[in-house]
């Protein structure tokens, strides 16, 4: 076989795997939709001792966090994420919930400005409490993206999904609405970028 015969065959393997991958991509997004959940999962208490992690960014996530913590006396909260100026009084009027015995027990990370800050944010807090559980409240499509950067920040720990479906999820049929759909595609196309190794670092967390 001649140079010339062997790189041509190349290009004929490389253009047939590049005719693949279309497919391939929404093969894979059409398996990522099927993990959304489409009503809102049943909501099991935190185990006894465990760190529950909410990762802002969505209508019922610290409410569902503060619903945990009040559960179980033993556990810990972590909100990262929160606002450079957030206070838990601001918290306690936003979620209804009132947070004078619960205040102990949670902290609220404020460096975070992205899912791998998200990460690396609560690997610390973890670390510093030595927590090896965790509870992660997160919506329930970004749940994967969320899950691949705790066990790659904190590959020790036990990590428990706990997620929350926004409205939008619940609709029937929610994959025929043009803007649900759109914010499916793009947190897929996110999730392909940390599996890849492309989510950008974020400035906010040492």
């Amino acid at each position: 076989m001649t140079e010339r015969t062997a790189s041509r065959r190349r290009l004929r393997r490389l253009a047939a795997a590049a005719a693949l991958l279309p497919a391939a991509l929404l093969a894979g997004f059409i398996a990522f939709v099927a993990t959304v959940p489409g009503e809102p999962p049943a909501a099991p208490a935190a185990p006894p001792g465990a760190g529950i992690v909410v990762l802002t960014g969505g209508a019922g996530r610290v409410a569902e966090g503060l619903r945990l913590l009040a559960a179980e006396p033993t556990s810990r909260l972590l909100v990262s994420g929160v606002h450079q100026t957030a206070t838990l009084a601001e918290l306690e009027r936003a979620e209804g919930i009132p947070l004078t015995a619960l205040a102990g027990r949670i902290t609220l990370g404020r460096r975070a400005a992205s899912t791998r800050g998200n990460a690396e944010e609560a690997a610390q807090w973890a670390r510093e409490r030595r927590l090896d559980t965790l509870v992660v409240v997160t919506a329930g499509y970004h749940m994967p993206r969320a899950l691949l950067m705790l066990r790659r920040a904190l590959p020790e720990a036990r990590l428990i999904a706990h997620p929350v479906t926004p409205a939008p999820f619940r609709e029937p049929r929610w994959w025929l609405r043009p803007g649900v759909l759109r914010l499916a595609a793009g947190e897929y196309v996110k999730l392909l970028g940390a599996l890849v190794g492309l989510a950008p670092a974020d400035p906010g967390v040492s």
